[in-house]
């Protein structure tokens, strides 16, 4: 038996990660992630010839599959609009402890988020991109994709904390 095709490769070394991907962005809709994934590896075949660097590998398919993704959006005619300019900012110190989150709450809070907000934070947090591979994928400057995070991290904490659990007295001084 022959070898792996570059293909096999690709699937057996990002499935999983491009699928959790995909899972968050589909509003934790499984059926949907998974056509999501499949159709991304499809399209990854067809352009392998644009994969230049393998070391790149991972951000390209991330990056195949947002456009997928982005392109669904548009064909559905769906947009969330949620201005997070009005959300207020948080106190300086934030808990440390923060407390558990049930997933299907942190889900409905990611799906609240306007894609702009909810892809960096998905990239950074769930996949652990690093701030230049979010703007590459995204076509951002790096501080872009800072203050979306930051954003987003506000709405979040804003929609899933009570507000006890936002604030930490700031310590006394010790006389």
């Amino acid at each position: 038996m022959a070898g792996k095709s570059k293909i096999e490769e690709l699937v057996e070394a990002h499935y999983a990660s491009l699928y959790r991907y995909a899972f968050r962005l589909c509003g934790g809709k499984g059926p949907e992630a998974e056509d999501l994934t499949q159709e991304a590896f499809c399209q990854a075949q067809v352009k392998m010839d644009q994969l230049r660097d393998w070391a790149r590998a991972r951000n390209w398919l991330f990056t195949i599959l947002r456009n997928l993704y982005l392109h669904r959006l548009r064909a559905k005619k769906k947009e969330t609009a949620l201005s997070l300019d009005g959300i207020a900012e948080l106190p300086e110190r934030v808990a440390d402890a923060v407390p558990e989150i049930e997933p299907e709450r942190l889900q409905e809070a990611l799906d609240a988020l306007p894609e702009m907000f909810r892809t960096p934070i998905i990239l950074y947090y769930f996949e652990d991109f690093s701030y230049r591979d979010i703007a590459e994928q995204m076509d951002l400057p790096i501080g872009t994709v800072m203050s979306r995070l930051a954003r987003a991290k506000t709405f979040l904490r804003a929609r899933l904390l009570s507000p006890a659990a936002l604030y930490v007295a700031p310590e006394e001084e010790v006389r």
